[in-house]
């Protein structure tokens, strides 16, 4: 790889460090999802810092940011943009929604409507949005970062599959540590970390190792130990819905990109292994007798995980 990745994922990191603390793993799970063109599904209570990872992951890369807080009452409209008509030239002109951004934090997106969640669909498997029969491109790198409060469901609209599907990663961020929190304390005790946080790197680095990451070896054996994850999903006498093949594209690319930020050009096992969780957790709906038995999307992974035989190494001849 001629684009140093492992150098720009580590300066990302270090940055947003300044202002998420003891966050690093989740940082690095944010970063995967930029570098695989994939976005994320933010799921976490209020105030541990969901806003604040979009807004120092867009100053980082010197990326535009918009933010849309979903509301029952937010129309697509007012999401991808609307058309509006100039008097003075006689034509009808489009008035960009706040999706035309290269961060895009979609706060709460479970308390809109249907109709206007899948408003998103289009701009994040796409990278378009189609409005009046006119479409228009988003700006590259493109980013979705979306938010939901897992405790609160009064007034909510669950996300339908296909939506859940189009996201690369789902993840929380957690409660800091004590120590954490006491240093988020002192550190904020005259201003806020974010206002003094600086970009790093340029949308141009990030859009070179995003092709970068593209070009990370993957052997046939590692292809073959993704798909039988995936099927593995599928054949679990507690699970209703397996992860679909889009699931196994996803462990491909953030396996890529895991690589690549270790300074490889190759993946390994332990690649795939570390991102099937944030990867399937919100690609697999248990049956309803596991619900009633409270097991959980991730211990059906972990089990998965156990049962699928780690692929040996072969030497690989590159010519």
């Amino acid at each position: 790889m001629l684009v140093d990745v492992a150098s720009i994922a580590q300066r990302i990191s270090e940055n947003i460090q300044k202002v998420i603390l003891g966050k690093k793993d989740e940082i690095e799970l944010a970063i995967l999802a930029l570098l695989s063109k994939g976005h994320i599904l933010l799921e976490d209570v209020p105030g541990v810092g969901k806003t604040v990872l979009a807004k120092s992951l867009a100053a980082s890369l010197g990326c535009s940011f918009k933010r849309i807080q979903f509301t029952p009452d937010l129309l697509p409209s007012d999401v991808i943009g609307v058309s509006i008509y100039n008097q003075k030239t006689g034509e009808f002109e489009y008035r960009p929604g706040p999706i035309i951004a290269q961060v895009v934090l979609a706060d709460e997106i479970n308390r809109a409507t249907p109709k206007t969640q899948s408003a998103l669909l289009e701009a994040m498997e796409e990278k378009q949005v189609t409005v009046d029969g006119v479409t228009h491109s988003l700006p590259d790198p493109f980013l979705v970062i979306a938010t939901e409060n897992p405790i609160e469901y009064e007034g909510t609209f669950p996300l339908p599959e296909a939506q859940l599907d189009r996201f690369l990663i789902r993840m929380a961020i957690g409660y800091p540590d004590k120590s954490d929190e006491i240093s988020v304390l002192e550190s904020q005790h005259i201003r806020h970390p974010l206002e003094e946080i600086s970009q790093v790197v340029s949308p141009a680095d990030i859009l070179e190792a995003q092709e970068a990451v593209k070009s990370v070896y993957v052997d046939r054996l590692i292809s073959e130990y993704i798909v039988n994850i995936t099927s593995a999903t599928r054949e679990h006498p507690d699970v209703y819905l397996g992860a679909s093949p889009r699931g196994s594209l996803g462990i491909y690319r953030v396996a890529q990109a895991r690589a690549a930020i270790s300074g490889r050009d190759y993946v390994i096992p332990d690649d795939v292994k570390s991102v099937v969780l944030p990867v399937l957790s919100h690609r697999i709906i248990l049956n309803p007798s596991a619900r009633m038995r409270e097991v959980t999307t991730e211990s059906v992974i972990s089990n998965v995980l156990e049962s699928v035989t780690v692929p040996g190494t072969r030497s690989v001849i590159r010519r």
